[in-house]
């Protein structure tokens, strides 16, 4: 930046200091008698922001999160709307106390650190309002999966950027003082290709440029595909394990990731056309490949995914939505499934050696079970209260015991365990077996 233009920059951030500190409010507050509480930002300039989002104009029934509320009019706008409004801020703002009771207003308004609030303190929204914050924090990607969580449908997220560019590499500038607009209270100034990233990285699976006005960027996060399921072949799950340890542990309190190894009849897959489902939230892939024999995709545990057992699905480009595999995180131990009155486990072997009772862990492990009164082909094989998705069953006939075959994540951990089949939402009488690993 040259010295004329760093002088140019200087001044006009002292004239705004300057008129802020006269006029007291940084946000103007329309009152229901007609009047106008002036602020620096102007109502005009307030709902040009507002308008740069797919915001609807009918908001009865949804929640709404408003991140850094300050003065509260965006808080307010959505309360006008329809919504019930939660108003977070990390300082107590006494302007807002003030325009809550002058409005009649009926907001929630709560003091945190958007660092360290998650929807374990508040909830979740169908909306998030997350504008003017963002260059405010040293941990920014923190503060987005914080956002993450708590968003049910999507969230509008308005920054600083040091460049409009969505099409440059990603980069962020650092500012450990006063270098920008002489605040301290400025941490960062990502550019434009870096907040997508950021927000996509979060864990929002369609980040979408709005707009850019001057230096502040409009980018809006959805937690959900739009792209519905299509009629083509589904893809076929063969395995779900956790990306770093190789097993089916998964924690809502770490920064897990899923891997999905699958079979699809599609082709070129890439991360932009396969959509992974956990629970009720997409998914975005970081990585997808091909694996010779089938595709492997990993994603993000989705921020705000609660305890228990969920669902984990995926679908393709055209195709329709895959058999749900189960994946538990945050449970010690499985619930307590109804016994199947018919079926029973007669036989449990190594996948590859066939050896009885005994299975080996590892890269390219499997295991066999055989059970008799298997009629259906919707079947799977549940090892320590986890479901494996059958990669093959035996035809039914002759009333004989049928095989079923299932893939093992490769880092479980060698021990005694148990094994039954899940059939018709009821499970088998559990077996025990020997994982071992070989030297």
């Amino acid at each position: 930046m040259s010295e004329a233009r760093d002088a140019g920059v200087i001044a006009e951030n002292r004239r705004q200091v300057a008129r802020l500190e006269k006029l007291g409010w940084y946000h103007s507050i329309e009152l229901p008698d007609g009047g106008v509480i002036e602020g620096h930002q102007s109502l005009d300039q307030l709902r040009r922001r507002v308008r740069q989002f797919p915001i609807p104009e009918n908001l009865r029934g949804k929640r709404v999160l408003d991140i850094g509320a300050w003065d509260g009019w965006f808080s307010f706008e959505m309360e006008r709307r329809g919504a019930q409004v939660l108003a977070v801020d990390s300082t107590r703002n006494t302007r807002l106390l003030e325009a809550r009771q002058l409005l009649g207003s009926k907001i929630d308004y709560h003091i945190a650190d958007i660092c360290r609030l998650t929807a374990s303190d508040v909830g979740t929204f169908d909306i998030v309002l997350f504008l003017g914050v963002l260059y405010h924090l040293k941990h920014p990607l923190l503060a987005l999966e914080n956002v993450c969580g708590m968003t049910r449908e999507m969230a509008c997220i308005e920054s600083f950027v040091t460049d409009a560019d969505p099409a440059v590499p990603p980069a962020m500038e650092f500012y450990e003082t006063m270098e920008l607009r002489g605040q301290l209270d400025n941490w960062v100034g990502p550019n434009a290709a870096c907040l997508l990233a950021f927000a996509r990285t979060a864990g929002f699976v369609r980040v979408r440029l709005e707009s850019v006005l001057g230096e502040r960027a409009h980018v809006t996060g959805f937690r959900h595909w739009e792209e519905a399921s299509g009629s083509g072949p589904a893809p076929a799950i063969l395995c779900i394990e956790n990306s770093a340890t190789h097993d089916h542990a998964f924690s809502s309190a770490a920064d897990d990731y899923v891997t999905f190894y699958f079979r699809s009849e599609t082709g070129d897959l890439t991360c932009d056309n396969v959509y992974p489902r956990i629970g009720s939230f997409a998914s975005r892939p970081i990585h997808v490949t091909g694996t010779g024999s089938g595709w492997q995709a990993t994603c993000k545990l989705p921020p705000g995914i609660g305890a228990g057992w969920h669902n984990a699905s995926l679908s393709v480009s055209g195709s329709g939505m895959s058999a749900p595999v189960r994946m538990a995180v945050d449970v010690a131990a499985p619930p307590a499934t109804p016994v199947h009155p018919n079926v029973r486990i007669t036989r449990v072997t190594d996948g590859i050696t066939f050896e009885d009772n005994r299975v080996r862990v590892g890269e390219g492990s499997a295991i066999s079970v055989w059970a008799n009164n298997l009629g259906g082909s919707h079947v799977s094989i549940r090892l320590n209260g986890t479901d494996l998705p059958a990669i093959w069953t035996a035809p039914a006939g002759n009333h004989e015991p049928r095989q079923i075959n299932a893939l093992l994540p490769a880092g479980l951990t060698p021990g005694p365990a148990v094994v039954a089949l899940f059939y018709e939402d009821m499970e088998t009488p559990p077996v025990p077996v020997e994982l071992w690993q070989s030297s």
